[in-house]
């Protein structure tokens, strides 16, 4: 399956912050949104880091509660790893799981389009595995 499969099932919708947002305000969208990651955008909408859970964690670790008054443009990862909607799903969890990241904007034609996650990516391969496996489990019955 491809990017854009991926995205089909789960929707495109993605949540972004300003990099003048505080650690505290994105804190509560995450929890809000029960999501691992902002993706920051500029005012036009263009693509400028990303912020996650765990970059938050590492702040909270040096800094402590003042980390919360920071900004998000002060940990967000910059520049952002991208993928394309027709990647394969094999090749963007190879680069997730080397690169240590289990975020993903999807850009096309230099727009924003969508986010994948490792768990839609893992998701996506378990489905169609058992996909498969129903298919041959069909095809020897009836063959």
């Amino acid at each position: 399956m491809d990017v854009r499969g991926i995205l089909r099932a789960k929707g495109s919708e993605v949540a972004t912050v300003p990099p003048g947002t505080t650690i505290a305000a994105a804190v509560a969208e995450l929890a809000g949104r029960m999501i691992g990651a902002l993706v920051v955008t500029d005012e036009d909408g263009a693509l400028v880091g990303i912020v996650s859970e765990r970059d938050i964690v590492r702040g909270l670790a040096e800094q402590g509660a003042a980390f919360l008054d920071c900004l998000v443009e002060t940990c967000m990862a910059s520049p952002v790893e991208t993928c394309a909607p027709g990647d394969g799903d094999r090749e963007i969890l190879a680069l997730m799981t080397d690169r240590r990241f289990r975020h993903l904007p999807v850009v096309e034609d230099g727009r924003l389009i969508g986010i994948v996650s490792i768990g839609d990516v893992v998701k996506a391969r378990i489905d169609g595995v058992m996909a498969e496996a129903d298919a041959l489990r069909d095809y020897i019955v009836r063959g």
